[in-house]
């Protein structure tokens, strides 16, 4: 199977990195140790900057504009509903009435024939099997558990003093709001 070679590379750059990075902090430190006193730049000194004159620029003046005329609209007259006619008065119709069923004959009754019994079966009796008897098995010996160390006593804690409990803050009642009227 071939491999690609970019793992490989990226593997020795950052080696190479890092090494070269302890160098220079190993030399770092053999200059700061070797040094016995750091010599202090001078600061160097900002020349004043002299303020600058505060200046005036006179306000502008707006023109004032004239509020536009705007022309009168015409009311428009209420619209009317139009008159609805009267309809003359019908006459109440008879209620609707079922039809009268005719009666149906009456059928003669049938008389059907007598099915005959069937006989019950006797199912044949079936011997009874003797119980096989199981070889009896030697007698186990039950095996005891061996004798566990007593533990020494673990010391009380002791108890504990009774605080007094605290009585809970009342939460103040909220003013009752009244309810809105359903739109």
């Amino acid at each position: 199977m071939a491999c690609h070679p970019l793992p490989f590379f990226a593997l020795l750059i950052t080696l190479r990195l890092m090494s070269s990075n302890t160098i220079s902090v190993a030399a770092r430190r053999l200059l700061e140790e070797s040094m016995p006193g750091k010599p202090e730049l001078p600061k160097p000194e900002l020349p004043e900057i002299p303020s600058l004159p505060k200046v005036e620029l006179p306000k502008p003046e707006l023109p004032e504009i004239p509020k536009p005329d705007l022309p009168s609209v015409p009311e428009l007259p209420k619209p009317e509903l139009p008159v609805v006619p009267e309809f003359p008065k019908v006459s109440e119709l008879p209620k609707p009435e079922l039809p009268k069923v005719p009666k149906t004959p009456e059928l003669p009754k049938l008389d059907l024939p007598k099915v005959p019994e069937v006989p019950k079966l006797e199912l044949p009796k079936v011997p009874e099997l003797s119980k096989p008897e199981l070889p009896n098995a030697p007698e186990l010996p039950k095996p005891e558990l061996p004798k566990t160390l007593e533990l020494p006593k673990v010391p009380e804690l002791p108890k504990l003093p009774n605080i007094p409990k605290l009585e809970q803050p009342k939460i103040p009642e909220l003013p009752k709001v009244p309810e809105l009227p359903k739109p």
